[in-house]
Formats: structure tokens, sequence, C-alpha cells
């Protein structure tokens, strides 16, 4: 079956056969409907902000990090990557891969987790939720609808998980939830893309960082036979080079074993249309079961060694109190927001709904860059 001029798989998502838009709109003349919706993720002021948020290590650590954006961009291409060997809607998947963090805060997690427990008596705080706020509601761009009136497959392919209370209040995008249904394989991908991506490079940003080691990572068994099989390819290389190709190599296996596993679990199942994909009992789009476990190793060794290490902590504890700073003086005073958040605030204020106008201080602040939410603490600091 052809989208777009591309064969695809019958069990792919299908652009011309999408459940549609929030807001009805004339189809595209010269692109397909997921084509629109990566192109208005492009162009939207969320995912142009996330050059400025952190993935590990804030902004002013250096300029070689990653960053959201680079993240972003990195996923998208693991992503299509593999959705073009499977014949799977690459439109699609970078659409989702390229949208799925534009809700995070400035500061990475830590900033998401502060800012959550600033919201805990007003509904909490969750960065997945918010990229799909931002894509429905908070951008502002076009006058026949608020948001980016992303179609329904994008919009699910960004909701990775969500408790059975959000499900309710989401309407089409939260009934997989309560069905205990699966999304589309392209949201299945985006996912796992999603993991390779900030897994290895957040290794390849540790080591940049000198916080890890080769050493350390040698003490990992699927690691360790990597950097034996460069060091006997190269046995000069440098140490540079030696960490950057044994995390091409890692990613590479990882690409390897999903397209092998995702494969033959397709075929196993016997798809005839996307809608078999909803109705299957599990993920189909998966690693193997040792590759898995070398992911869950990979995760532990970044969480003891790398997000835990004394100089990440203390990036943690700074940007955590930046964020309660400024969750705490906005919400004493809204007009230290721009007008129409404060505006917003001051109305959900007024009619007693207290969770409203939390939420408009926590989507404001969701919304800045590393840089800009600490110019607004010092701003705000000197204030006093």
């Amino acid at each position: 079956m052809r989208d777009g001029g591309v064969e695809l798989a019958p069990y792919a998502a299908h652009a011309a056969a999408s459940r549609g838009r929030r807001h009805p709109e004339p189809p595209p003349a010269y692109r397909t409907e997921f084509q629109r919706d990566r192109d208005r993720v492009i162009h939207s002021t969320a995912f142009r902000r996330l050059v400025y948020k952190t993935q590990v290590f804030v902004n002013y650590e250096g300029d070689l990090y990653r960053t959201r954006l680079t993240h972003s961009l990195e996923v998208a291409q693991i992503a299509r990557t593999v959705a073009r060997a499977l014949s799977l809607n690459e439109d699609l998947v970078e659409a989702i891969s390229l949208a799925h963090d534009l809700g995070h805060t400035p500061f990475g997690h830590a900033g998401q987790d502060a800012l959550n427990d600033c919201m805990r008596d007003f509904g909490g705080f969750e960065h997945n939720l918010q990229s799909l706020r931002v894509v429905d509601e908070l951008e502002e761009r076009y006058p026949s609808f608020r948001g980016l009136n992303l179609t329904f497959e994008t919009r699910e392919g960004i909701l990775k998980h969500c408790s059975l209370k959000h499900a309710r209040e989401l309407g089409d995008v939260g009934k997989r939830f309560l069905e205990r249904s699966q999304p589309g394989l392209e949201a299945q991908l985006a996912n796992i893309a999603d993991e390779i991506a900030y897994n290895n490079h957040d290794v390849d940003d540790g080591l940049r960082s000198g916080l890890i080691t080769l050493e350390q990572l040698a003490t990992l068994p699927f690691f360790a036979a990597v950097l034996r099989a460069v060091e006997r390819a190269y046995p000069d290389i440098k140490p540079g080079r030696l960490g950057a190709e044994a995390v091409r190599r890692m990613i590479g296996e990882l690409v390897t074993d999903l397209l092998q596993t995702s494969a033959a679990a397709i075929a196993k199942a016997s798809l005839s249309d996307i809608d078999a994909v909803r109705a299957a009992p599990e993920p189909l789009i998966r690693f193997s079961a040792p590759m898995q476990e070398t992911q869950l190793a990979l995760k532990g060794f970044l969480r003891d060694s790398l997000y835990s290490h004394p100089r990440v902590r203390r990036m943690t504890q700074q940007a955590q109190e930046t964020v309660r700073r400024l969750f705490d003086a906005l919400s004493a005073d809204y007009g230290r927001m721009p007008d129409e958040h404060a505006e917003r605030a001051r109305a959900a204020a007024e009619r007693g709904d207290a969770a409203a106008a939390a939420r408009v201080v926590a989507d404001y602040i969701a919304g800045m860059t590393d840089r800009f939410a600490l110019q607004t603490r010092d701003t705000l600091r000197a204030e006093k």
C-alpha cells in the first residue's frame, strides 16, 4: 500500500486513513497529513526553545553537550531508520520524535521533579502530558484553533504513558489506556528510539565531561565486548575516538536487535491492518530479552555513576531550587508574568480555581529555557 508516494506495510499508519484532527481542516496540497504535523512541530515556538533546554548538562556547562533539541533530532534519526526498514510511516515517527519533549521543563528531569513537587496539590506535573498540552492548547500560531491541531496519530505517539485519571480527561487519545490497547507501531517505535538515544548519548556526554570513564563502562559486559572489538580493529585509537566508536556500535547493535526482534514479532502476529496492531496483547516493537536486560543494566549504570555524580547532583539541586523559587514568586504575584499569563491566572483565582491558576504558572515555567529561567530568578532576586 502506498502513502505519500512511499510503499508502506498494511499495518503501518497511513496518512490518508488518519483518524483526523480535533478541528477539521482542508487536506494539505503537497504534503501528507503527517508531514504537515512534522512541519508544524518544527515551526513551533516550543521546538525552538528546546535548543536551550537541558538534557543532562545545563546549557552553560558547555556547547558540545546534548540539548533537548539535539536529542529530539537524534531520536528522529533512529526512529526513521527503523521505520523505513520495517515499512512503517517515516513521516509519522519523525513528527512524534520531534514533538515528544516539547513540554519538558528547563533543567531536564530535575526541573520536572521540582515543578511536580510544586504542583502536588494541583494535579502534579509530568512532561509527557505537558507535551500534549503544548500541541493541543499552549502554542498560539493559528487563528482558527489553539495549539497545533495535530493528527490523532501524532498526539497518540506523544502521549507515551498516562494515569487512568488523566486518560479519562483526554478523550480519544486517552482511550487506549482505559481499554488496555496498544498504540500504532510508529508510536511504539518512537518510544524505544527515545530510550536508545538518551541512554547512549548520555554515555557519550558523560565521557566527554569526564564524569564517567571507559574503565567504569567496561564493567558492563556488553560495553566491554564492544570496547574490545573496537580496540582489536584500531589498536592505536585515542580514548576520545574509542568512546565515540563504542557508542556508535552500541547504537548499531541495539537498532539491529530491535529490527530483528520486532520484524519477527510482527510476522508472528500476522497483522492485517493497524487495528490488529492496536488489538495485540503486547507491544510488537521491542528488544529481545537479552538486549532488554542490557538496556536496563546501562540505565542502572547511568543512574548510579552519572546522574548521581556530585557535580550533576549540584546542578540538580540548583535547578530544583530555581524552579521552586520561580513558582513561589510567580504564584505570589501573577503580575511578574507576561500579561496573557497573568490575566489567565488572575481570572482562575478570582473564580476560586486555585488549580487552574497554579497550572498557568506551571505552563509559564515549563516553557522557559534554562537561561531564561536563571535570568528570571536573578531579576526576581534583584527586585527584593
